[in-house]
């Protein structure tokens, strides 16, 4: 698995589980949902993804552009 497509995988699972934790117990938690969109929107420009650089470190494949 490369990381870009675990970069997508783990965005994805973060935004689904803020979600649901914003339903069921604390609007406050869409403010990660928040996070990880502008996360995913300025590496979109910028290049810099802190997830890609720590996989990267972990020794996973690289497999394209940053983030997403």
């Amino acid at each position: 698995m490369t990381t870009e497509r675990l970069v997508r995988i783990f965005a994805g699972a973060f935004v689904l589980a803020s979600l649901a934790l914003g339903i069921w117990v604390s609007p406050n938690w869409f403010w990660l949902t928040a996070f990880v969109g502008a996360n995913l929107f300025q590496s979109g420009f910028t290049r810099l993804c802190p997830l890609e650089s720590i996989l990267r470190k972990l020794g996973v494949r690289t497999g394209g552009g940053a983030c997403a």
